[in-house]
């Protein structure tokens, strides 16, 4: 009688133990994607060589996988100049954003660094960087 009572209690313990396992959602790692794209909304085709005046765009995309709600902002510099920055962009997990950003240089030159720096809420230092190297060329 009590050897069938404590199969029947490990048995019910092991049957919880399995459900729960089954029921409770699994936390993996916990992080954010941060792209850049190419107008035609691939990993080509950026705007890299501009005249002066002449508008480049590309597409900015980010993706929530940090298992919580978060806030984020957007600077984008070019050569170490704010050029723009976009405010609350807040994401559930697995949300992902997507918008087309346009700038239009007011400098010319070689290897100029068009920067994005993805900052979390509160945060001073960027959580994520992305970059492009521009050629601005004068109007001839």
């Amino acid at each position: 009688m009590v050897t069938t009572f404590l199969l029947l209690a490990c048995l019910a313990v092991c049957i919880g133990a399995t459900v729960y396992l089954a029921v409770s959602p699994k936390v993996g790692e916990r992080f954010t994607e941060f792209y850049i794209l190419g107008p035609s909304g691939k990993a080509e085709g950026y705007p890299t060589n501009l005249t002066l005046g002449e508008s480049g765009t590309v597409i900015i995309g980010v993706v929530n996988h940090e298992y919580e709600n978060v806030t984020y902002r957007i600077v984008v510099t070019l050569d170490n100049e704010t050029i723009s920055t976009i405010e609350n962009v807040t994401l559930r997990h697995d949300e992902k954003w997507e918008q087309n950003y346009t700038f239009t240089p007011q400098s010319s030159g070689d290897r100029m660094k068009l920067e994005f720096l993805l900052y979390r809420e509160d945060v001073e230092e960027p959580y994520r960087t992305l970059h492009l190297w521009l050629t601005v060329r004068q109007r001839e």
